[in-house]
């Protein structure tokens, strides 16, 4: 992205503190547009804050599951900014599966994270998205090729995947676009060292070693089909953020 110039430009991330998120608010930011981000974790919002390139960014603790918290969020972010060119709905929990028991309110709470506040931010800025704007959604690998006991999160990246697809047909009309990316294992640190038996987890028995990405051609319009963007492979966070932006003259839609 460091060819690509977003200045005046206004890009909203969710989860944006950690991991995928932070690293795309990075990359975002040095490419010099005003930044809007929420995220549970009050340290690491704040730091992100004071670490971003330029100025007048916003950054806001808040959880995604709480729609008191998104909604005020929504509201800060068109009093500053007035409108929103990119939306990166990236933020996302796990509560694991019906191995561990995983409960029918912390099923809905990752749904809440993942799921509804996405939708709901689409919802809000629906009216306040400029003319050729972009919703990219991170979902996961997780929505065709899960693990066991993780029901709560690959229900969540599945529903998130759908939500693409409609959402890109619904709001073509208004001139944004909205396509997914499906990370495979990306190593954030929160689960400590990966090892080779990590690969086993996948019914292929591997992770793929590079990422694959499938080809579309400029000016095709809405891709009806709508598949997402999958990286099949073991990474660092920095590894997808390419893949976030999405060139208007190439209307890409649906994926």
């Amino acid at each position: 992205m460091r060819d690509v110039d977003f200045s005046g430009s206004t890009v909203v991330v969710t989860g944006g503190a950690c991991g995928i998120g932070r690293a795309i608010a990075e990359a975002f930011a040095a490419a010099g547009p005003r930044l809007a981000v929420l995220d549970v974790k009050h340290e690491e919002t704040a730091s992100l804050l004071e670490e971003l390139p330029g100025e007048g960014h916003l950054c806001v603790t808040g959880n995604a599951g709480v729609e008191e918290d998104v909604r005020s969020f929504a509201e800060k972010v068109l009093e500053c900014f007035g409108r929103v060119d990119v939306l990166v709905n990236n933020a996302c929990i796990t509560r694991r599966g019906i191995l561990s028991g995983c409960s029918f309110e912390e099923f809905n709470e990752v749904l809440r994270v993942g799921v509804s506040a996405p939708y709901l931010l689409s919802l809000l800025f629906r009216d306040h998205f400029s003319r050729g704007a972009s919703i990219v959604n991170i979902a996961s690998t997780r929505a065709s090729m899960s693990q066991k006991d993780t029901e709560s999160y690959s229900a969540a990246k599945g529903a998130l995947t759908s939500l693409t697809h409609a959402l890109a047909m619904s709001l073509s009309p208004f001139g944004v676009r909205v396509n997914s990316i499906s990370p495979g294992w990306i190593d954030t640190g929160v689960f400590g060292v990966l090892s080779p038996e990590d690969a086993f987890q996948h019914p292929s028995g591997r992770v793929r070693s590079r990422a694959v990405r499938t080809p579309v051609p400029p000016g095709t319009g809405i891709t009806a089909a709508g598949a997402s963007v999958c990286l099949h492979k073991k990474g660092h966070p920095r590894n997808g953020v390419a893949l976030v932006y999405v060139p208007k003259e190439n209307n890409v839609n649906g994926w």
